[in-house]
């Protein structure tokens, strides 16, 4: 019975193998970060209005200028494509039918091609790693356009790959390594091996990186030694400010956890950002999405567009996260676990599933819109014991 993102989640572990589990599910070095997202989500609380008489709870937002029907965005993930076959298909086919914006990686297995050809109706999202070689990266930018892709997501908090200890130990890494450890891993979970690597390997081999181009593409089991297609380590904001020249659409800064930093994001004209620790996926110190919004939503709120992610794991999440400031959040490892626990229909359910809990908490709490809950007033931090 799958009740909760948790129940979720289990499934999702027993059908994937461990190393492409944990690539999802956990953070980096002593996973700190990540305990430190839940712990912080945990210490918020939302002060109820009773007796406030609302019949119907409306959970729209507005973003970038356009309304919504719910808050919810899906974050960027990179290989959906090995959790489901196809997984960035589904994925935003699942988006579509809820009508909230699907943010395609960079890293994903299918391309933005295929992903609009499969769901033309859906709101797509181009999150960007910028590569060493710009004329590529300027390149892959016209494919999005051509795409219409409405916003671009510049990932500025992943310069350099992070200490994943647990994934050099199980063999889950970019290049992947086969092990006898992985191999037996794969093969004692057959609806996987069946039902997503064999279906790549019928239709055209093992996946690869498919919006790389075609000269320096290679399958995941290939380190990629291109020096052309490597991730560019040096992004300075003069980048950024390049990329808001050339991109006529709207334009986000992904991992922003400062007022300094959303100071300068605004200076060259962006129109948003995503407060956020990565999932605490990449530095173990950094502080907790939690930690930051409020003030830097206070700041910048009425001038860019806001957006969170990092750690949520019920609908009550989403709320604290608007309340403390936020338009928009994104979810990452729960459209994931969705996929991988029932392919497109798992990945609508548990998005259905968050926003069922959303009503039920706006209901208790005496609130009939999102607008209801920005408010200082509605809410706080309770030491936990």
């Amino acid at each position: 019975m799958l009740l909760n993102t948790g129940d979720y989640r289990e499934r999702a572990r027993r059908k994937l193998p461990r190393g492409l589990f944990e690539y999802i599910d956990r953070g980096t070095e002593d996973e700190l970060a990540l305990s430190r997202l839940r712990s912080s989500l945990d210490s918020v609380v939302l002060r109820p209005s009773v007796l406030s008489g609302h019949a119907r709870r409306e959970p729209g937002t507005t973003l970038f200028g356009r309304r919504f029907p719910t808050p919810l965005v899906i974050a960027p993930t990179a290989l959906a494509g090995l959790v489901a076959h196809n997984g960035e298909l589904k994925l935003a086919r699942a988006a579509a039918a809820l009508g909230i914006p699907f943010s395609v990686s960079t890293q994903s297995v299918t391309t933005i091609e295929e992903i609009r050809r499969a769901a033309q109706d859906a709101t797509l999202w181009f999150q960007l790693y910028v590569w060493r070689d710009r004329t590529l990266t300027a390149d892959l930018l016209k494919r999005v356009r051509a795409c219409d892709c409405e916003c671009l997501v510049v990932t500025a908090d992943t310069q350099m790959s992070p200490n994943r200890e647990y994934n050099q130990r199980n063999g889950f890494g970019i290049p992947f390594k086969p092990t006898l450890r992985n191999l037996v891993d794969m093969a004692v979970h057959p609806r996987w091996l069946l039902g997503v690597m064999l279906r790549y390997m019928l239709a055209g081999g093992v996946p690869t990186y498919g919006h790389y181009p075609a000269e320096y593409r290679s399958a995941i089991t290939r380190a990629n030694v291109q020096e052309a297609v490597r991730l560019e380590t040096n992004l300075s904001w003069g980048d950024v400010k390049r990329l808001r020249d050339e991109w006529p659409g709207k334009l986000v800064v992904k991992g922003v956890l400062s007022i300094e930093d959303a100071e300068l994001a605004l200076a060259v004209g962006v129109d948003g950002v995503v407060v956020s620790a990565h999932g605490g996926r990449n530095l173990d110190c950094l502080p907790s999405t939690a930690s930051c919004l409020s003030a830097i939503a206070e700041a910048f709120g009425d001038r860019m567009t806001i957006l969170a992610d990092s750690g949520v794991r019920r609908g009550t999440d989403v709320l604290k996260y608007l309340a403390m400031g936020a338009q928009g959040v994104m979810l990452g490892r729960l459209p994931l676990w969705g996929l991988a626990a029932g392919d497109e229909e798992g990945a609508s359910s548990v998005l259905a599933m968050m926003l069922r809990e959303m009503d039920t908490a706006m209901g208790l709490l005496g609130v009939a819109d999102i607008a209801a809950l920005r408010s200082p007033a509605r809410w706080g931090i309770e030491a936990q014991h």
